[in-house]
């Protein structure tokens, strides 16, 4: 079972990744796009604070869509290749295959600026590991194909997926999509990657714990896309359930049997 921490994620293939899935706009990424600003239309311009990407990759319409709300957004990666694609599409500006994104968001949520350099102003790349973010620093998480896509190990899909609502204050705003079954997988002509698959039934199992308002949708297999093994996608919004604190030292909480 290949787990996370075996994996060498500087070297993840950016160029095979982006050229398989992201060099034109494809119907699966636009009902993404469709799922994630209507969760975003939810809050008032410039009400986050802080939002999160949760292991951003080299994806840049999760980024645009959260520009709508957020004053800051932090693109938290841990591959070094990502980094480096995403810092380059900052500094350099955006690849134009992204264009089409970013005029899909904007259709859908006209609030985002009107340029593409403009939605992607308030990006700040952090280079480290997701897990080490703090408990309630932002306002706002959006994950994407990240969790299942990562480790074999179900229980450590688990702990990321709860570190990312971790990652937001309690009733923070959470907004996430999962491949559907996809197992162990390749991109490009030779690498391979660990795979979690998941289902709409075990998605909600993971995180109807931790989080309220929980919302779970799923879409078909795209044929435009490569043959990963998956069988669609998975669509999720929530929030962070209100942390319940402990009662007094010394004190046993009152049953409503023993209570009168």
């Amino acid at each position: 079972m290949i787990r996370n921490d075996d994996v060498d994620w500087d070297g993840w293939p950016v160029r095979d990744y982006l050229g398989e899935n992201y060099r034109e706009l494809h119907p699966s990424d636009a009902a993404v796009i469709a799922h994630h600003a209507a969760f975003y239309r939810r809050f008032a311009p410039g009400s986050a604070r802080r939002s999160l990407e949760f292991g951003a990759g080299p994806n840049l319409y999760p980024l645009i869509l959260a520009a709508a709300v957020s004053r800051r957004v932090d693109a938290v990666e841990a591959s070094a290749a990502g980094v480096a694609y995403l810092r380059r599409q900052l500094a350099r500006g955006p690849d134009a295959s992204w264009l089409p994104f970013h005029a899909l968001c904007r259709r859908l949520d006209p609030r985002l600026p009107p340029t593409l350099p403009e939605a992607l102003a308030a990006v700040r790349v952090v280079h480290g590991d997701v897990r080490a973010v703090p408990s309630g620093a932002y306002d706002i998480a959006s994950m994407n194909f990240v969790a299942e896509g990562i480790t074999e190990d179900f229980a450590e899909f688990t702990g990321f997926c709860h570190h990312f609502v971790r990652s937001v204050v309690p009733g923070g705003g959470l907004v996430a999509a999962f491949m559907e079954n996809m197992p162990t997988y390749r991109v490009g002509p030779a690498s391979r990657w660990p795979g979690c698959p998941v289902d709409p039934a075990t998605v909600t199992e993971v995180f109807a714990p931790v989080t309220e308002r929980l919302a779970v949708t799923r879409i078909n297999a795209d044929p435009t896309l490569p043959d990963y093994g998956d069988s669609g996608m998975v669509l999720l919004t929530a929030v962070r359930r209100p942390v319940t604190p402990p009662p007094p030292a010394g004190r046993t909480p009152c049953r409503p049997a023993r209570c009168g």
